[in-house]
């Protein structure tokens, strides 16, 4: 039998321990600054809309008070707001914004730290099979 009619057929697999943890505290960590980053622009939203006096029986202001006021009541009254007019500079609300940008990164690190699995050997199987190959004549 001669060596034409053989045919090889190799494949090759890769496993790598922990990368299904590590995929999840990477994606865990993106949600925690995105949710991060959304309230923060709402918080900086209703700065800018107190700073210029916007209407507050305005739909669209009245729903970023309503959202933005269950995040800052905490801090409410926590220091003076100087006024001018309807101007409106809200201090207490620029520091919830440090407060919680700080939150974020604590809870941040602590997903990084229970689920984050540093990446070690990749495991690699390699099979090769020869078989016949009929072929009519």
């Amino acid at each position: 039998m001669s060596n034409e009619n053989r045919v090889s057929e190799v494949r090759s697999s890769q496993n790598e321990p922990g990368r299904e943890q590590r995929i999840f505290s990477f994606k865990a960590t993106q949600l925690i600054w995105l949710l991060l980053g959304l309230l923060e622009a709402l918080i900086a939203l209703r700065i800018g809309l107190k700073l210029v006096g916007a209407n507050p029986e305005s739909p669209i202001v009245a729903l970023i008070y309503g959202f933005t006021y269950l995040f800052l009541f905490p801090f409410e009254g926590l220091v003076a707001s100087p006024t001018a007019g309807s101007m409106v500079l809200e201090l207490s609300s620029m520091f919830a914004m440090l407060i919680y940008g700080l939150i974020a990164l604590a809870v941040e690190r602590i997903v990084w730290l229970i689920f984050y699995r540093p990446r070690g050997p990749v495991v690699a199987v390699t099979e090769t099979s020869t078989s016949e190959s009929h072929t009519p004549r």
